[in-house]
């Protein structure tokens, strides 16, 4: 469950977010929609424990994500909108998740395999090197993997070909149940049959939140 109570982030004199309160239940599977600097990512990184809170509070399964933040972060699974600057090699990335993440190098690769990203040929390259398409991929291969209570998608399809995009919401297909699945989209008729719940915000508020 992520508990977000009168949540407020600001910028400087820019209010990201005013005063928010949501909840996330296990078996929910959001869009959550607006226009850029509505608030939607600020939202998902103080989930995520990335921003301290000007007022309000947020708690993931009743931890909070600044102060407990590694256990928080064991229950999610997050894949960004533009993947992180990593220097490790493809190799090393894995070597790397299935220690801290404790996840399977076989799992991580079944997924792969299932979105057509071609590890074995790019074993040893950087992940820095790779194209926006294939980082997409892997990240998306590990998210999966990892088969978290949450996990949390920002445009995940926005570096993928329309095939990739069919593999992605292939793999999600029955993934909902006992989860929360969070999407921030822009293509609402991408996700529509996967979720069952869509939140709009706008200028850092919820403006609606209807269940679909």
């Amino acid at each position: 469950m992520i508990e977000v109570k009168n949540l407020t982030k600001k910028f400087g004199s820019t209010i990201s977010l005013d005063n928010i309160s949501i909840e996330f239940n296990k078996n929910d599977s959001i869009a959550l929609m607006g226009a850029n600097g509505a608030g939607k990512t600020t939202l998902i990184r103080s989930i995520l424990g990335y921003y301290h809170p000007d007022s309000g509070s947020v708690l993931v399964n009743g931890l909070d994500p600044i102060k407990e933040r590694q256990d928080v972060l064991k229950n999610i699974s997050f894949v960004p909108q533009l993947p992180p600057p990593i220097k490790l090699s493809i190799d090393e990335l894995i070597q790397y998740i299935e220690v801290s993440a404790n996840v399977k190098r076989e799992r991580i690769l079944h997924y792969a395999n299932e979105m057509k990203l071609d590890i074995k040929s790019n074993i040893k390259k950087s992940f820095f090197k790779l194209s926006g398409g294939m980082k997409q991929k892997l990240l998306i291969s590990i998210s999966l993997a990892q088969e978290s209570s949450i996990i949390i998608f920002d445009e995940p399809t926005a570096n993928l070909d329309p095939k990739a995009r069919d593999d992605f919401y292939r793999l999600l297909e029955g993934k909902q149940q006992d989860r929360i699945l969070l999407f921030v989209t822009h293509r609402l008729e991408e996700v529509e049959s996967l979720v069952n719940r869509e939140v709009y915000m706008d200028m850092g508020k919820v403006i609606t939140d209807e269940k679909l």
